[in-house]
């Protein structure tokens, strides 16, 4: 809440000397600007540990009230693609409880109770409400400090004041940065290697804040809603996996324990379709509903995602205690991809679909003929081996049936020398060339040819249509070009020139508007790619960053505390 300018309510452009900093080692956001010739001063800082927001303003523009600190409560969009709903007042309700200094505001959607907002502030300020769901705070002395506490329940718990939550702050982030993994460019030629390493270090923190929550991620994380504000267990992986192999596996603990939550549900959408085990859902919310549409029920990349998990966090903590907390899911998993798969006696073989929808999700308009995915079917067959390897380690015997559908999936289809997305049907040369998942994401199997992946990669760069492709596939570029020996080309992906691939001042990976000003797949993958480019992987060459180009190429790697990928 600004102060008037010549009469007229006050413009971004009546600000000057604006300066905004994001310090990310100390967990503040620090911003500072001059109006009508006064100095005005901005400190935001989040608690680490509770879902309160502390911000703290220093003016002389506050003495004179003619500045505040204003709060609004936006309703939910009808339309997913927009972010928030300012015009229908209506449609929700906004209950004030004010006190001299203290609030506790009760908010409600579509008559469901869904936030509870307790607010505390500097002694002498006020609060009033000027309009619906709409609340403004003035202080009579040159600093205000607001505290903000957000749950979805009563409390009473009493709220910290700023400095608290500030020295909470820094204390946490300065222990995230001295913890974990590393990496320094600063030694290399190439002019590429300070914009590298920038996306690294502030995909760490936007990782970190918005993507190691208790449940799995939206796609724009806490910033903004995206898809109605539900999240995609396909995208899972891309948001979190890297956590491992950057040695904060405590972040992807908080939210891993959502498999096992959900399983009734996977359990009962398997049964449904007459398979074992359990079917894993696309869109969904904290409930696990399936949001409908042509695509969502038939996508099936995200089955393998949890055995992937799994065995990243057993080489991270290879422990009894990681065998028994993932066994349940490891092997209802499994059971689930081995029964979806059907033998086509005409041609020997496992056949995953139709119905189905790839990765792609280009052909989803064909799922009732579409079939062979080559990026599942590489990521099934790899799939399966490890979930016997969790057999052995927990001193079961293998499964035959897992086995025997693992050696008889389906060959990887091919055209023109090249691997395509799908079998069937032809897809277009947009979007996720997914095919290259079959060896980057997915280790080597014995179902990759390099050479044709080779010149698989070789085609996706000359000849897909790049501006169409989006932000994690640049990572997964890079990590089949790194698998291949071709380091020069995982840099290239990398540095694509397109649309997609811009990583914004503050590391947001921006895609479009007004769906995802921010993309956190494309931040998590960049670091599993980083992690893996740098580190190496299981049974891979042992040079020092294999995934980089040499010093004689331009590039120099330092690194500790990272975990070569599988």
């Amino acid at each position: 809440m600004l102060p008037q300018v010549n009469g007229r309510e006050a413009a971004i452009e009546d600000l000057e000397a604006i300066r905004q900093v994001m310090d990310i080692w100390n967990g503040m956001l620090l911003s500072r600007f001059t109006l009508n010739g006064q100095l005005v001063e901005v400190e935001t800082v989040i608690d680490p540990d509770r879902d309160v927001l502390a911000v703290l303003v220093r003016s002389s523009l506050l003495k004179s009230e003619a500045m505040g600190i204003r709060l609004a409560f936006p309703g939910a969009p009808d339309d997913w693609r927009n972010q928030t709903d300012w015009d229908h007042p209506e449609t929700h309700t906004t209950r004030a409880t004010l006190h001299a200094e203290s609030a506790v505001f009760t908010r409600q959607l579509d008559g469901t109770t869904m936030t509870y907002v307790r607010a505390a502030w500097t002694r002498g300020a006020a609060c009033r409400q000027v309009a619906q769901h709409v609340f403004e705070w003035r202080a009579h002395h040159e600093t205000l400090e607001l505290i903000l506490a957000f749950s979805a329940q009563p409390s009473s718990e009493p709220l910290p004041s700023f400095d608290r939550v500030k020295a909470a702050a820094n204390r946490h982030w300065n222990q995230f940065w001295m913890t974990g993994g590393a990496v320094d460019l600063s030694e290399s030629s190439d002019p590429r290697w300070k914009e590298l390493e920038r996306r690294i270090v502030l995909s760490q923190y936007q990782t970190a804040v918005n993507s190691a929550g208790s449940l799995p991620p939206q796609e724009t994380g806490l910033v903004t809603n995206s898809w109605g504000g539900k999240f995609h267990l396909e995208m899972y992986w891309w948001h979190e996996a890297h956590f491992t192999l950057w040695g904060r596996e405590a972040l992807l603990r908080k939210s891993i324990g959502y498999y096992q939550r959900i399983l009734p549900v996977a359990r009962e959408t398997a049964a449904r379709i007459g398979c074992k085990g359990a079917r894993w859902p696309k869109m969904i919310g904290p409930a696990a509903r399936e949001s409908p549409n042509g695509i969502n029920p038939f996508l099936v990349w995200q089955q393998p995602h949890p055995i992937h998990f799994a065995e990243l966090m057993y080489q991270a903590e290879p422990t009894k205690e990681t065998l028994a907390f993932f066994r349940e899911i490891v092997f209802e998993t499994a059971e689930f991809m081995a029964s979806f798969a059907w033998w086509n006696a005409e041609r020997s073989c496992f056949e995953l679909g139709p119905p189905m929808t790839s990765a792609q999700e280009e052909g989803f308009r064909s799922r009732r003929t579409a079939k062979n995915p080559t990026f599942e079917l590489a990521y099934w067959s790899w799939s399966l081996g490890i979930a016997q390897q969790w057999r052995t380690r927990l001193g079961e015997a293998p499964s035959p049936e897992w086995e025997h559908v693992r050696k008889n999936l389906a060959p990887l289809a091919m055209r023109d020398g090249v691997y395509v997305e799908i079998e069937s049907p032809v897809t277009p040369l947009i979007d996720h060339p997914t095919m290259l998942g079959a060896l980057g994401v997915t280790p080597a199997t014995g179902k990759v040819d390099p050479v044709t992946m080779q010149k698989t990669l070789d085609f996706v760069f000359t000849k897909w249509d790049q501006k169409t492709t989006w932000g994690w596939d640049y990572p997964m570029m890079a990590m089949t070009a790194a698998r291949l020996g071709r380091p020069e080309q995982a840099i290239e992906a990398l540095f694509i020139d397109t649309p997609k691939n811009r990583y914004l001042p503050n590391g947001h990976n921006f895609q479009q508007l007004p769906e995802l000003p921010l993309y956190l797949p494309g931040n998590g993958g960049l670091l599993f790619a980083i992690a893996l480019m740098a580190a190496g992987w299981k049974e891979g060459p042992s040079r020092q960053a294999p995934g980089f180009p040499s010093r004689e190429q331009g590039w120099v790697v330092w690194h500790e505390g990272l975990r070569p990928a599988l």
